[in-house]
Order: structure tokens, then C-alpha cells, then sequence
């Protein structure tokens, strides 16, 4: 996939055809794909092109297309087309966030203008992102994988480590803590970045099917193979296959994944020809490997050939103090995906937020910043009353750092190492904010007995 292509999709194989052959007519570097679902795989925050989708199509539609690819990047230009002149569909399809709307039957040098300047546009908003990293402002890693807890700093620095090798890859974590989002995060920072990011569920694919599914199968492999298919592999050459909660793959599959990790060739169902394989592997567990090897369920020399390189994520237990900004965060996400003007949520939600248990890690927060954006609350927490609506974006600010540290005062029985440690912050900087918002350690420290 050249910089700078086009990923057209159509179901209709004559239109699609032609469609391409008059935007590379026009030396756009073009990819047909048949079905919405397929060309999901090339869209991440890193791509460096535009989508063109027709909009009715089986299965997947252009509008449902339309919203996967602003949830990966919302700054991606998508251009549809439809042949049934619904004016409605159009106005819809812009409110939602498409670059352009166009009718068949179009003029080929109407698309190839519109597509030029969606790719334009699209340049500058990947430039820009490169001069902001540059700058040393915010850049795309930290704004996916927010934190300023040591473990999530490290966590950034190790993945742009990373980034620069083809090195396989072992994301360990508890369920929910964003294995897949890391994941994602370490292709789209990497030179594999233009091309796919295939994700498997070794989990749900069914056990009958799953070489079929991986390696692909040539035709009259086994019965109802009419045609030659690829697998997941193949389809992912020079991008990322991510194999997702991989102890979950059967025996027998694991030992043909890890002659394939060694020698980087599969040989598809019903052939004895190896193809050349080029993609980086990336695999998450939230089971201990080690553990899953001692009770013999998964095999000791895959899991030597993986853990070259693990990282793990941490559980939000172990960094509370990324709580209240990752539900900032999560919260103006929400705003976003469901169209409603983002509004921050007082200090005193904040602060509760912070201190509780989240045992489902990220995804349950996520959850909670949906329900509060659809405006159902979050289980214990009342919604604003507006009581907030006159005081200043400080005086807010400071409430709400004032609830933070006072939390973690408590969460550590006013012991103060734990606490700075926690928030990423030096010791001289904790006095300062105690003294600043008046905050006794022994006030909030538990009682203990006078004895003690």
C-alpha cells in the first residue's frame, strides 16, 4: 500500500473495476475491496490515504463504514457514493462526519478532484501530528495510552523502542486493560504502518476451521474448497497479525504457528508450495504463560519464541492516578462517538470516579463514560446539578486536584511515598499542593489504636 492511496469499496466487481482503473488513470495508488469489512484492516490512525464507499452494499453498509473509520481516526476523509439520489442519506452522511458525497452516475474527473483534495487534507493532518510530536507537545501514543503513572511511561517509551524493529511481541494483561489498543498503537508507530493490521481471536475461531482460516487453502483442499482462498496470514504480508489471547489456540495449531514465527513461510491447505511470509506478530494473554506451560497447555518452545520482548499492561489498580485523566478522556471520546457537546464533568464526579474499584479495568470506565454522556449517570454517581455552571475552569481544577490527592492520601493511609509515587509527582511538589489545599495527612490517615 503506497502513502498517499485510495481504498476503494464496492460489491459490484464491474463498477469497482472501473472505478480504480480511472483513479490510477489519474496516478492514484488504488485498493478494491469487495466488502466494507475488508478494508477496515489497512484503517488505522497512522494510514496515510482516503476511503471512496459505495453505500448500499450486503453486509456492512457505507454508513456503518462511515463510523468504524471515525472511531480509528476521525480525521480520515471518507467520500461515498451512492446510485439512488437520496438527498436525505447525503445530509446524513455529512452531519456524520464524511468528507464528500457523491452520486452515480459520477464523472470520473469529479472523484479524482475530490480525492485529491481529501488527500490533501489528510497530508496536512498527519504533518501536523509529526510537528506537534516534534514540538514535544501531546503526540498520538499518548493520547491513545494516556497515563503519567511510571508504569504507563515506561510502557510509551518501550513501545517507540519498539517501533523501529521487527521484533515479535507479547502484550500481557488483565482483561480490559487495552492489550488490542497497544497493540494497535505499536503498528500504527511503525514502518508497517500503511499496511494491515490483522486481528485474530484465537479464542473464537472454530477448531475445525482455524488452519483453513490462518494459513488459507488452495482449491479441492477439502470438500466445498471450490477456489483457492488466502488465510489471515497471507492477507497481513508486510503489516501486523495480532494473535489475540493466543493461549486460548489449540495444541496442533501452536506448533504450526511456531514453525512459522521460525521460519516466516506458510504452506497453504492442499499445497506443498512456502510462501514467503513478511508481517510482525503480536500476541496477548491475560493468562501467565509460564503458568499455562507448567499445566501443560501450551507449549514451552512457542512460548520461549514469544517472550523476546513482553510488555505488560498494568491494571487501573495499580495506577490510580491515571483514573481521572483516562475518564477526561474517555468522556470527550463518548462526546464524539455519539454526537454530543462535550461538557467536563464536575470535580466532585471526578474525584468519586477516582476512588473507586474498577475491577474490568479500562473497558468498565469506558462504560461508565458512555453511560455518563448519555446522560444515565454511573452507578452511584448523581449528574450535575449545574451548581458548578459560574465557578472558574481554575477554581474547578483545583477542586478536583484537591479530591485527587486527598484520595490517594486515604488509599494509602497518609503514608506520602506511595502517594507521589502513584501520581508521578516529586515529593517537594505533594507538600506543596497538601499545604496549598490545606490537606493533614493524619486527617487522613484510618484511625489506628492509641497503643500504636
Amino acid at each position: 500500500m503506497k502513502p498517499g492511496s485510495i481504498l476503494l469499496v464496492d460489491d459490484e466487481e464491474e463498477i469497482r473495476h472501473s472505478t480504480a482503473q480511472s483513479l490510477q488513470l489519474a496516478s492514484f495508488a488504488v485498493s478494491g475491496f469487495p466488502s466494507a469489512e475488508a478494508v477496515l484492516d489497512y484503517v488505522t490512525p497512522g494510514f496515510n490515504g482516503v476511503v471512496v464507499s459505495d453505500i448500499r452494499m450486503p453486509g456492512m453498509d457505507g454508513m456503518t463504514l462511515l463510523a468504524r473509520v471515525r472511531d480509528i481516526d476521525a480525521d480520515l476523509p471518507v467520500i461515498l457514493v451512492t446510485g439512488h439520489g437520496d438527498v436525505q442519506l447525503a445530509v446524513r452522511a455529512m452531519r456524520e462526519g464524511a468528507y464528500d458525497f457523491i452520486e452515480k452516475p459520477f464523472d470520473a474527473q469529479h472523484l479524482a478532484d475530490v480525492a485529491a483534495r481529501a488527500l490533501d487534507r489528510r497530508g496536512l493532518v498527519l504533518e501536523n501530528r509529526l510537528l506537534r510530536a516534534a514540538a514535544g507537545k501531546s503526540d498520538d501514543l499518548e493520547a491513545r495510552l494516556p497515563g503519567r503513572s511510571p508504569p504507563m511511561i515506561d510502557l510509551r517509551y518501550r513501545l517507540r523502542a519498539l517501533a523501529g524493529t521487527d521484533a515479535d511481541v507479547l502484550i500481557v494483561g488483565d482483561t480490559g486493560v487495552g492489550k488490542e489498543v497497544t497493540a494497535r498503537a505499536l503498528h500504527d508507530i511503525s514502518g508497517r504502518a500503511s499496511r494491515p493490521f490483522v486481528a485474530i481471536n484465537c479464542a473464537a475461531l472454530p477448531e475445525s476451521l482455524i488452519e483453513s482460516e490462518l494459513f488459507g487453502h488452495e482449491a479441492g483442499a477439502f470438500p466445498g474448497a471450490l477456489r483457492a482462498r488466502y488465510g489471515k496470514f497471507e492477507h497481513a504480508r508486510g503489516g501486523t497479525v495480532l494473535l489475540d489471547e493466543i493461549g486460548s489456540m489449540p495444541a496442533d495449531t501452536q506448533a504450526k504457528l511456531l514453525r512459522v514465527l521460525e521460519e516466516r513461510e506458510i504452506v497453504r491447505l492442499g499445497s506443498n508450495e512456502p510462501i514467503p511470509l513478511d508481517v510482525r506478530f503480536i500476541a496477548t494473554s491475560k493468562a501467565e504463560l509460564a503458568e499455562e506451560v507448567a499445566a501443560g497447555r501450551f507449549r514451552a518452545d512457542l512460548f520461549y519464541r514469544l517472550n523476546v520482548v513482553t510488555l505488560r499492561i498494568p491494571p487501573l489498580a495499580d495506577r490510580r492516578g491515571d483514573v481521572a485523566l483516562l475518564f477526561l478522556q474517555l468522556v470527550r471520546e463518548a462526546a464524539g462517538r455519539y454526537r454530543r457537546d462535550f461538557a467536563e464533568p464536575p470535580p466532585h464526579v471526578v474525584a468519586e470516579i477516582a476512588q473507586r474499584d474498577w475491577p474490568g479495568n479500562v473497558r468498565e470506565l469506558r462504560n461508565a463514560a458512555d453511560r455518563y454522556v448519555l446522560g444515565l449517570g454511573t452507578e452511584g454517581v448523581d449528574m450535575p446539578a449545574g451548581e458548578d455552571g459560574a465557578v472558574g475552569l481554575a477554581e474547578r481544577v483545583a477542586r478536583f486536584e484537591r479530591a485527587v490527592i486527598a484520595a490517594a492520601l486515604r488509599r494509602h493511609g497518609g503514608s506520602l511515598k506511595p502517594v507521589y509515587e502513584e501520581l508521578g509527582i516529586s515529593r517537594k511538589t505533594l507538600y506543596e499542593k497538601m499545604q496549598r489545599y490545606q490537606l493533614d495527612k493524619h486527617d487522613l490517615a484510618p484511625a489506628t489504636d492509641a497503643t500504636e
